[in-house]
């Protein structure tokens, strides 16, 4: 019997019962859940540097997306207010779109 000892997504253990194996979950506590959400989003992020093809990279990205919007709950906060902060660093210090690529500076 496998032991994964990892957050899941919330109908992973029915998509498991309806495949006729039997299975234990944890409800965990605030404080576990947060350490897992971190953990999962590296596990993800590790995922994504691996994939191989741009549909594998879309849906690790998505991955990261869903745990960022529970890591953003957490924090008291929502994707959407995640999503406005980073339009104003993006208004005061840019983004990343233009390729630039910093070699050094000059004291």
């Amino acid at each position: 019997m496998p032991t994964y000892n990892k957050l899941v997504r919330n109908l992973i253990p029915q998509i498991i019962e309806k495949q006729g194996k039997a299975l234990e979950t944890q409800i965990l506590s605030d404080e576990e859940y947060h350490k897992e959400l971190r953990t999962k989003l590296q596990e993800e992020v590790n995922e994504y540097l691996e994939a191989e093809s741009d549909v594998d990279a879309v849906e690790e990205l998505a991955d990261v997306l869903e745990l960022m919007k529970a890591l953003a709950k957490q924090h008291g906060s929502s994707i959407e207010e995640v999503e406005k902060v980073r339009e104003e660093k993006a208004e005061k210090r840019g983004a990343f779109d233009e390729k630039v690529f910093l070699r050094h500076v000059e004291d």
